[in-house]
């Protein structure tokens, strides 16, 4: 069965949604949405579809069964709910929410209208972990206790809206570090978090004077910088486990990507390349897996992750990165961002 799908937001990440849609034979792109309607004509152009700058058109079409909701950051809550009132299975792009109050809405919104939500932690579907998800279900690392997780750019803000907190809703902490929170968090085996404890900074700014280098940009020409350049965390789990972050759009130091997870009977590296760590014999033993891609790789992850919606929308699996798994990840930044601001640590309420 061709699921019918739109895509809702057309800024940089979007381009990855629309081609693993069109690139999956189970999927038929049929619409296109964003507030720059020329912008929205360009994409349908590229991808052989319609466009519109009205969201209601997208959700009041009885034939379009699911939506990608690519919007910055404070309007994920809104579209996502209407879209599941609307009828439509939902992607939404991480972070679910910005705040507990909005993801305990969307949570309701599932709750009352059966529809499926998926929140968009395109790592969980790369085959770095996906293996290691494998082994971990196995029992191969034991009791996982530490994680680590680090996502550093030098000079890395994008500019457009991910400069700009009002609609962000903050820095590199949850537009990078989200993803390697959730990343180490599915793979501990998703225990609630009791606290946080972090910090942030925002000495250096967007560092616009830096020169002769290629960045990432956000498809918007804007730069404004009201986010943090850097921030750090601890996060506690009720078992006992711990979890520590760091990540930057903005830092003097190398680019860096490292994500770890330690047990009692092994751990792993997943980035910046699949690496398993155990014993045998009184012997240490480095494990290198011998796959395709040992570090993310950033298309197979999408395709894997658009294929695995389909599935949800479909009803042959349920969805698995769920909204309620998205308002524990709203506690948890919630609680890194009060904590850098009030200087001590911050208890997770329920």
């Amino acid at each position: 069965m061709t699921t019918r799908v739109a895509v809702i937001g057309l800024g940089s990440i979007a381009g990855e949604h629309l081609s693993a849609y069109q690139q999956n034979p189970n999927a038929e792109l049929v619409a296109v949405c964003d507030i720059d309607l020329e912008r929205a004509k360009a994409r349908a152009d590229e991808y052989g579809t319609r466009a519109t700058g009205n969201v209601e058109e997208i959700l009041s079409d009885a034939e379009i069964d699911a939506v990608s909701v690519c919007v910055p950051n404070t309007v994920h809550a809104p579209i996502a709910e209407a879209a599941l009132r609307a009828g439509k299975d939902v992607l939404v792009e991480k972070p679910m929410t910005i705040t507990v109050g909005e993801a305990e809405t969307l949570v309701r919104a599932v709750e009352e209208t059966g529809q499926a939500l998926q929140v968009g932690y395109v790592r969980r579907y790369a085959p770095n972990a996906l293996v290691t998800k494998r082994f971990l279900d196995a029992g191969e690392f034991g009791d996982i206790y530490s994680a680590r997780a680090t996502l550093l750019r030098t000079a890395g803000n994008p500019g457009g809206w991910f400069g700009d907190v009002e609609l962000s809703g903050g820095g590199p902490l949850i537009d990078l570090g989200v993803h390697i929170i959730d990343l180490c968090w599915y793979l501990m085996g998703m225990p609630k978090a009791v606290s946080a404890s972090g910090a942030t900074f925002a000495p250096l700014g967007a560092r616009d004077n830096i020169q002769n280098l290629t960045r990432y940009k956000a498809a918007s020409a804007a730069r404004p910088n009201t986010v943090e350049d850097y921030a750090t965390a601890q996060i506690r789990f009720e078992n006992g486990a711990v979890l520590d972050v760091d990540t930057s759009f903005s830092l003097h130091a190398r680019n860096e990507i490292s994500v770890r997870i330690h047990g009692d009977k092994g751990g792993a590296e997943i980035e910046p390349e699949l690496l398993m760590v155990t014993e045998r014999h009184d012997t240490l033993l480095h494990i290198q897996p011998q796959i395709d891609s040992l570090g993310f790789d950033f298309k197979v992850g999408f395709a894997n992750q658009i294929d695995h919606f389909l599935k949800i929308v479909r009803r042959e699996i349920p969805a698995d990165a769920t909204a309620e798994q998205g308002l524990e990840m709203a506690r948890i930044l919630t609680a890194i961002y009060e904590s850098a601001k009030s200087g001590s640590e911050v208890k997770i309420t329920r």
